[in-house]
This record gives structure tokens, C-alpha cells and sequence, in this order.
């Protein structure tokens, strides 16, 4: 080792609280005041237990080095990596293949030596631990292993954890997926055991080990920020995958008889046919985040030729905006929204595709409407989020409830405020031009492309125009793209060529430079971290209505809509590419380009 560090006290000794703070002092890292005050004052029972990168870190004592700084454990561990010359790890579980890194080594000895496993090929094998100078485990690793062995470091806080995490998990499915022998305690006969070879017995959904796992993968899911958990069967591995930021990602591979029972368990926690699985079904459940915050969630089933396929999507009541302003709405678009929601009666549409954000704007509107004077009432197929500041009905097909039959019992029940989940026929258009007329706000959904098509899709159903212009107040279509991660974003300039087909047909001066996504451990390597609205708010104005007839030209329709202010997806995302919120590539991947059709 070719530091101070490493030469006191010889080899493999773990680091030293004087130590760290001597060398510290003298790369200039901490003041000596503070080196004196924390080598004179004794370390509590308590913190005498923690690693001493941990309680250097939880002192959040100043870095000379960068101003107005504090450390912590991570820039400790940073600045002992280039000590030690052995890089800094940032375990990022979304890449961490489990069942291989816990087959290198046992818990126990991984425990002892306070060390994981984080990559592993046919040549090598790749160690993060928190002690750079300690490596009496090593030869003795690569003997049994039979690899090389590299080292890099990790931070006392994330070993620790993922340690317990990693085989925690590996533990639960191997014993779910253990043979009957192990859950019946009896001694097989040979053919017993032949059988036992080929055929494992189906773990139970209340197995313990089944409970643990199906436990571990909502609170990941939560940890991650995932939106949809997807568990799909295959011929010999139940595949896990989370949508991130609008991206799935593979997770896991579970053995098929551990996946059929993680299935059972959540349908069972759903209050779903658990013996049922030859046709679709719909559950939901309500658990709480480690913080004991609640998170509720909408399943989903489908036969597959495999098994039953398990889609849970996931609603946090905390991205539940508490103002119109919180939307992302730049400030005319907030304005002209704000003119729309304002009415007393009429209707709002809300457009794009599943996955955009529909849900998020129509209930936080909701809830922003939802004062004690009025009566929200809703009907959805399903209920997204069950929502106390209003009443919410769900449509039941079996029994005839759809959604014009429930608007028209809504219309009964002395409502000011109604939201459709979808109009999808001309008989739940009629029933939404009915209550707008006779003085209710209603807001609902369509699934077209942009604002201007909503106009069109609500003739092509049977709605005379006159009705159309008489009721609709405006249109507001929606995309979600991702942002740029402000940890690792970087300056470039702009290609030009890519910016002309952002903004075509209209002439939009391109700014001088724009971000784009470099990837960084906080973003998982992606360059993007969280998502954010893009909007085209078509605002029913005289002009505008004037332009709808039996046959309407979109290219005419949305000229006049953008003379009254409207401004397309594509040039939204584009004033977000140039304040460096965005990527171009990102805005043209989910934003359509405007269609005369």
C-alpha cells in the first residue's frame, strides 16, 4: 500500500479513527480544531460499535478543500479511494444479478470479513469492502473461486445493507424453491428422491420465505422510484421488471414455481380468486413505504401461455399535486388551464396515451376543486386512487353499470363537479354533453395524440358540432418525458439539423447550446433522473369554434388554435431542450409530430 495509511501498524490492519484524522489534516481535508476536539473527546458507547468512515461522516465536519462543504461518508470513502488507488464502488442494486454474487461467497464469511460480491464473469470477480488495507481474505477467495479477484470500495452503510438485503433474498428463494423433503421432515424412498430430482414441490403463497420476498420486492420497487412492477411467467423463470421514469427494467429471475407463488400470495393480499387464473382479473391493495408512509396499489392478471401474468401498478398519493402551478404548466398554459377548470359548467378533456399523466393531472385538479361548497363525484373503470375529497364510483360491466348508465345516476345525486374515466362511445358523450348543459363541470379523458384530434375524435363518435362548440371549453393534450439528471448533465452545442425536425414545420430560432445526458452513478448511468410534463392546452376560443364544422381540416384547426396562443408537444418539449431541462432525442421519442389526419 503506498500511503501512510497503509504503513502504520503493518499489514492488514482495519483503519484507525486517529489515523483517518491525522492524514485527513494532513491532505488539508479537516481543520485541526476539529481533530483535536474529536481525538480528545471519547466516543460514546454507541458510536464506538460504528465504522470510522460512518462516524466521520455523521460528524459532518468541513472540507477545506471545498468551500462551504461538508463531509460525509461517501466524499471520506471518495478521498480513501484515491489513497488506497482502489476506485469507489456505487452499488446500484438495478444491476446487481443476485443469485450469482451470492453463490461466490457464503453469508458468513462475507459477514466476518465485511465484504460483497458485486460482479461476476467467467474470469473474474469484483469485491467491494470498506477496509482498502485489509486482504487476508483474498488468496483464499480466489483459491476456492478460482478467479481474480478485484477490489474496489463501498461505503461501510451500503455493504452493510445490501449484504443483508442480497442474501436475504437468495435465502428466501432458495428455501422457497427447497424440495418437499426439507418441508415434511421425512426420510424419501429412492423413488421419492428420483421424483424429487425433477419435480420441486410448489412452494405455498404463506410460506415464510414466500411472504419475505414478495415484501422485499414492493419496498425495492418503492426504493427505486418504480411506477409498474411486471412479473411475467416463462417456460422455466418468472421474469421481474419495473418501469422506471417510462422505462422497464429487468430486475430479476425467480425459479417458475417461486414466481407462480409470489403471484398467489399478492393475489391473495388483493382479494382475488387465488384458484381463478384462466381469465383476467383486477384487485388492489394498500401497504406502507419502510417510512410508514401509504402506497396503494392496482393489479392486474392475464392468462399467458406460461401462466398468469402480474402487473401492479403503483400510486403514491404523494405525487398528488397540491396546486395547478406544481404541474410543470409554463405560465400561459397555466393561465389558460386555470381559465378552463374555472367554469362552472361545461367539459374539459384531458388526451394522450396510458402512462402519460392523465391520472395525476385529472385528480390533483380534482382535488384542487374540491372545497367543501361543491360535490365532486367520478366514475372510472377502475378507481385509480381512492381519493376522500371526492366520491367515486367504479363501473361494474356485470351488472350493467358502464359509464353513461353511472353518469346518469350521478346526474341524480346533486353533483357540481363530474370526472368521466373515458368517454368512449357517443351514448357517454351524450350523457357528458347532458350534464355540461344543465350546468355541471365535467372532465374526462380521450386517448388521441394531440389536443387538436380530441375535436375530431368526438365527431367521428356522432356529436353534432353545434353541441361540441356549445359545451367543450378546452382540450388539453399530455406527454411525460424525462428530465435530465441535474448531478451529471453537461453543456454541448446544438445540432441543428435535429433541431429543425423538433420544431418542423415552424421556425423556431435554436438556442446556442443544450444538455444532454452524460449518466452518473445517481441516475443508474441513464442521464436522466424523474419525469416531467409536456402540455398543448387547445382553449375553445370564438375563433376556434368557428373553424369546426361536419368536416374538419386539423392543419386549419390547430393554425387557428397556435394564432390564440396553443403551442404543439414538439414546441413544449422544445422550450424545455433549451432551458436544459430535457434532450431533444427524449422530446421526439414521446412527443408525436403534428398530423393533419
Amino acid at each position: 500500500m503506498k500511503d501512510a495509511l497503509a504503513r502504520k501498524g503493518g499489514a492488514d490492519r482495519p483503519l484507525d479513527l486517529r489515523d483517518l484524522l491525522d492524514q485527513l489534516l494532513a491532505d488539508g481535508r479537516v481543520l485541526r480544531a476539529d481533530v483535536e476536539r474529536l481525538t480528545l473527546s471519547p466516543r460514546s458507547r454507541q458510536d464506538a460499535g460504528l465504522h470510522p468512515v460512518t462516524y466521520l461522516g455523521a460528524q459532518e465536519l468541513p472540507d477545506p478543500a471545498r468551500a462551504n462543504k461538508l463531509h460525509s461518508d461517501e466524499t471520506i470513502m471518495h478521498w480513501l479511494a484515491e489513497k488506497s488507488g482502489q476506485p469507489l464502488y456505487r452499488i446500484d442494486p438495478l444491476k446487481i444479478k443476485v443469485a450469482a454474487i451470492t453463490d461466490v461467497m457464503s453469508f458468513a464469511f462475507a459477514k466476518r470479513h465485511q465484504i460483497l460480491a458485486v460482479e461476476v464473469d467467467a474470469e473474474r470477480v469484483v469485491v467491494a469492502s470498506a477496509e482498502p488495507f485489509v486482504a487476508d481474505w483474498q488468496s483464499g477467495l480466489e483459491h476456492v473461486t478460482r478467479k481474480q479477484v478485484e477490489r474496489v470500495l463501498a461505503t461501510p452503510a451500503e455493504l452493510s445493507r445490501y449484504m443483508l438485503e442480497f442474501y436475504g433474498l437468495a435465502r428466501s428463494i432458495s428455501g422457497a424453491s427447497a424440495p418437499s423433503r426439507a418441508r415434511t421432515g421425512g426420510v424419501l424412498s429412492n423413488l421419492e428422491q428420483m421424483l424429487e430430482l425433477g419435480n420441486l414441490q410448489d412452494p405455498d403463497a404463506n410460506d415464510q420465505h414466500i411472504v419475505s420476498i414478495v415484501d422485499w420486492l414492493l419496498q425495492y420497487a418503492f426504493d427505486q422510484r418504480a411506477s409498474d412492477i411486471h412479473l411475467e411467467p416463462r417456460r422455466e423463470i418468472g421474469r421481474v421488471r419495473f418501469r422506471i421514469d417510462g422505462v422497464l427494467h429487468a430486475i430479476y429471475e425467480l425459479p417458475i414455481q417461486v414466481a407462480a407463488a409470489v403471484t398467489s400470495r399478492i393475489k391473495i393480499l388483493g382479494r382475488m380468486d387465488v384458484a381463478e387464473k384462466r381469465r383476467p382479473q383486477d384487485g388492489r391493495l394498500k401497504t406502507l413505504r419502510t417510512d410508514g408512509s401509504e402506497v396503494e396499489l392496482r393489479l392486474s392478471t392475464m392468462p399467458t401461455a406460461f401462466g398468469e401474468k402480474l402487473v401492479m401498478r403503483i400510486f403514491d398519493p404523494q405525487v398528488l399535486v397540491s396546486g395547478f402551478r406544481e404541474l410543470g404548466l409554463a405560465d400561459d398554459d397555466y393561465r389558460r388551464w386555470n381559465t378552463m377548470v374555472g367554469n362552472t359548467h361545461g367539459i374539459v378533456l384531458v388526451t394522450g396515451p396510458t402512462g402519460s399523466g392523465k391520472t395525476t393531472t385529472l385528480y390533483s385538479t380534482l382535488k384542487q376543486l374540491a372545497v367543501p361548497e361543491v360535490n365532486v363525484c367520478s366514475i372510472e373503470d377502475p378507481i385509480e386512487m381512492v381519493e376522500p375529497a371526492f366520491n367515486q364510483m367504479q363501473v361494474q360491466h356485470n351488472i350493467g353499470l358502464d359509464f353513461a348508465t353511472g353518469v346518469r345516476s350521478l346526474l341524480r345525486q346533486d353533483p357540481d363537479i363530474i370526472m368521466i374515466g373515458e368517454i368512449r362511445d357517443l351514448e357517454t358523450a351524450e350523457m357528458a354533453i347532458q350534464a355540461a348543459l344543465t350546468g355541471h363541470l365535467v372532465l374526462s379523458t380521450l386517448h388521441t395524440n394531440d389536443a387538436p384530434s380530441a375535436v375530431t375524435r368526438m365527431l367521428e363518435i356522432g356529436v353534432p358540432p353545434y353541441l361540441l362548440k356549445a359545451t367543450v371549453l378546452g382540450v388539453m393534450a399530455q406527454r411525460l418525458v424525462r428530465s435530465l439528471c441535474p448531478h451529471c448533465k453537461k453543456p454541448q452545442p446544438v445540432d441543428k439539423a435535429a433541431w429543425q425536425q423538433l420544431v418542423h414545420p415552424w421556425a423556431v430560432t435554436a438556442p446556442d447550446q443544450v444538455m444532454h445526458a452524460e449518466g452518473c452513478l445517481e441516475c443508474r448511468n441513464t442521464g436522466y433522473l424523474g419525469r416531467q410534463g409536456l402540455y398543448e392546452i387547445l382553449l375553445m376560443s370564438e375563433p376556434v369554434q368557428q373553424s369546426i364544422g361536419t368536416d374538419v381540416d386539423l392543419g386549419v384547426l390547430r393554425k387557428q388554435a397556435m394564432k390564440e396562443g396553443m403551442r404543439t408537444l414538439r414546441l413544449s418539449g422544445a422550450r424545455k431542450v433549451a432551458s436544459g431541462e430535457t434532450t431533444i432525442e427524449e422530446v421526439m421519442r414521446v412527443a408525436p409530430a403534428p398530423s393533419n389526419h
